[in-house]
């Protein structure tokens, strides 16, 4: 009996095959296939792009995430949880406008700086993602 091809496929002995067979992988993201760990290098085609916002733009961990070929725009805030402060940080934010959460204040002083459009509103402010919004 010929196990099923895929990702979590049976092995003939029953047990979880951990990586895709070889004729499995062309499907996958460059950087997957490449042969590099998957995490490490997610992290590094995360702050890859996010080195690349201009001034005075920025992108949603969504739009950093679609640019990867992928949906895991939570996986992009782990990142910069743990990674951000090697890049411009205070770029990468909320798809509704709001900044990183706990560097409301810090962030506001870069985006004045750069001349970020915000829209400043009772609760706050955000950014204004129609004109702030980077299209790599």
């Amino acid at each position: 009996m010929t196990p099923p091809a895929g990702r979590l496929a049976r092995s003939a002995n029953g047990d979880h095959a951990q990586r895709a067979r070889a004729d499995d992988r062309l499907g996958l993201r460059a950087y997957e296939a490449a042969g590099i760990f998957e995490a490490d290098a997610f992290t590094e085609a995360v702050l890859d792009i996010v080195a690349q916002i201009p001034p005075g733009l920025v992108l949603s961990y969504g739009a950093i995430a679609a640019e990867l070929g992928s949906r895991a725009s939570r996986q992009v805030g782990k990142v910069m949880r743990n990674y951000g402060h090697e890049v411009t940080w205070w770029r990468v934010v909320h798809s509704d406008g709001r900044p990183p959460d706990g560097h409301e204040d810090d962030a506001l002083e870069h985006y004045r700086a750069e001349g970020t459009p915000l829209r400043e509103g009772a609760a706050g402010y955000r950014l204004a993602m129609r004109e702030a919004l980077w299209r790599p």
